[in-house]
């Protein structure tokens, strides 16, 4: 009395329901489909390190990025491209904190 039940419309109904479970978190904005272009390096930063008593010398003409501290991270702004912002990272993707400001935190 072995039955055997057919396994296609299962398969077929689970394949749908994780389309169908993509697409809606998807609609709503939970799920965000990164392209390559989102993380470009726009510009490359090199830390001048100060030496009480030595000179060292920059450019007149200041940088097309400006920085702002937002909730504790530096956050550069681009003067050229409106609308183009970004976080400043280390070369292992660490956001550089500020130290003016502190974390904002929840008031009760």
């Amino acid at each position: 009395m072995s039955e055997q039940r057919d396994a296609r419309p299962l398969i077929i109904t689970g394949v749908l329901s994780i389309m169908g479970t993509v697409a809606a978190l998807w609609f709503y904005g939970y799920l965000h489909i990164a392209k390559p272009e989102d993380a470009l390096l726009l510009s490359d930063f090199t830390m001048l390190k100060t030496v009480p008593g030595e000179d060292y010398k920059v450019s007149l003409e200041p940088a097309a990025q400006v920085a702002q501290c937002v909730d504790g991270i530096v956050v550069l702004f681009d003067t050229e491209q409106k609308g183009l912002t970004g976080v400043l990272v280390d070369n292992k993707k660490r956001a550089v904190r500020c130290m003016g400001q502190e974390t904002p935190q929840k008031i009760e």
